[in-house]
């Protein structure tokens, strides 16, 4: 239809966006693990060193640059490979890989002396803390932990085989979504707590905090580096499926070669990404609407385009979709039983687009 068009084209114009700053942030990974790795971390002593530290790297007009393009050809180099010696390939092995370092890390936390406190700040519920904005915020964390309302998860669907159980599919991709972010608290948590530091959020936990943790520890170099290299592929998966929908479309819509499609799309994101690593130094003067460069993307995305990605995503498959080719597409033509078919639609019509208006007006300061 081409009168929602403008749908299609916001499930592209969002990963683009996205990776502006996300491949910034990637780049720091890479750069700690390197931290990590030669032993620099050993020789800081204080949280205001690691502050000092963290500080310095991102303001340094060439350092983050550096990684960031480093990072941006790391990700390109798998998507040049094509869907099955690329992106599945590397799916197989960073996967597992990733799963595996997060289950020795949490196990490792779990056994810090103190670290049962962390377990029980993390699940013990304190339903005082709980109010509807609580909700919304982390229906929106959601949305971006599972690339709703942008073009990956209908990118990667595409390569599905006819026979693919969709629903199946979508269950077990919110389960090992969900068992990930767990774990990474389960690692997180207790580490801080078995020190003596009030958990916070954001880069101060990851950069400045949890270093100065690791190094309070027996092998401090090993753990440090563990988890950085944790970080590293976890950021490498998403940057490369945030990649893939850029690409795919130039290959697919403009009838460009894959090879074109892809270093068309690494040329542009490196630069979105050049600029948005520079405004956290240099060009920290330059402001849009008060943020930075780097900070306006992440606004952009995360409060604009994937709600409303969402919105009207509900809304088309709900509304305008033919009914008959939903049923087929959920059914497998027939094939598997949904015996909730009515309860999805009602959902998909009334409830859905409520609860994500709600989100797009929190994230907007509404409430």
């Amino acid at each position: 239809s081409s009168r929602w068009s403008i749908l299609g084209y916001n499930s592209i114009l969002a990963p683009l966006l996205i990776m502006g700053f996300y491949l910034v942030v990637s780049g720091w990974t890479l750069e700690y693990m390197i931290h990590s790795l030669t032993g620099e971390f050993t020789r800081i002593s204080t949280p205001e060193a690691y502050e000092s530290l963290f500080n310095a790297f991102t303001q340094n007009p060439w350092k983050p640059l550096l990684y960031t393009v480093v990072f941006t050809l790391l990700t390109h180099g798998v998507i040049a490979l094509g869907v099955q010696k690329g992106i599945e390939r590397s799916a197989r092995i960073m996967m597992p890989l990733l799963l595996l370092i997060l289950v020795v890390l949490a196990v490792h936390s779990i056994l810090l002396p103190g670290g049962t406190e962390g377990v029980k700040f993390l699940f013990a519920p304190d339903f005082s803390k709980v109010t509807p904005s609580t909700v919304l915020v982390a229906l929106g964390q959601a949305f971006f932990s599972l690339s709703i309302g942008i073009g990956t998860m209908v990118t990667y669907a595409s390569y599905f085989k006819p026979d693919t159980n969709l629903r199946h599919t979508a269950l077990n991709v919110t389960i090992l979504d969900t068992l990930v972010a767990v774990l990474a608290g389960v690692v997180i948590f207790p580490a801080v707590f078995s020190v003596g530091i009030e958990p916070s959020s954001g880069p101060s936990l990851v950069f400045i905090t949890l270093p100065s943790i690791f190094n309070d520890m027996p092998l401090s170099m090993v753990w440090s580096s563990v988890f950085f290299l944790l970080l590293v592929v976890a950021a490498l998966t998403s940057t490369i499926s945030l990649h893939e929908v850029v690409t795919v479309y130039l290959h697919e819509e403009w009838h460009l070669s894959r090879k074109t499609a892809a270093w068309l799309t690494t040329a542009a994101t490196a630069a979105l990404a050049s600029l948005a690593s520079l405004s956290l130094g240099v060009l920290s003067g330059w402001t849009i609407c008060g943020l930075s460069v780097f900070d306006s993307l992440d606004f952009l995305t995360a409060n604009i385009l994937l709600p409303a990605g969402g919105f009207f995503t509900c809304v088309f498959v709900g509304w305008k979709l033919d009914r008959q080719i939903l049923r087929d597409q959920i059914t497998n033509n027939g094939e598997l039983k949904f015996r909730i078919y009515g309860v999805f639609i009602f959902l998909l019509r009334y409830v859905c687009p409520a609860v994500l208006l709600l989100i797009f007006l929190d994230n907007l300061g509404v409430f």
